[in-house]
């Protein structure tokens, strides 16, 4: 019998390696430019954002849920 532990990075229900999305990531999944994403982020428009270090990252979650309320 095998109790593998689920590794950090990995998404417990989906059961894949879940990493956050970087700007080009997430404007690739909207279909908008990287500075739309910049523009929208500098209003406070746009899917939440958070500043990791010196670098924007996305909660691809926090996206998709920003998508369905538009």
């Amino acid at each position: 019998m095998s109790t593998a532990a689920t590794a950090p990075d990995t998404h417990p229900q989906r059961g894949f390696a879940y990493r956050l999305w970087s700007v080009s990531d997430a404007a690739a999944f909207l279909g908008v430019p990287a500075k739309t994403l910049y523009e929208w982020r500098y209003k406070g428009d746009g899917p939440p954002s958070h500043r990791v270090g010196r670098y924007v990252r996305y909660v691809p979650d926090e996206v998709r849920d920003w998508v369905r309320t538009q």
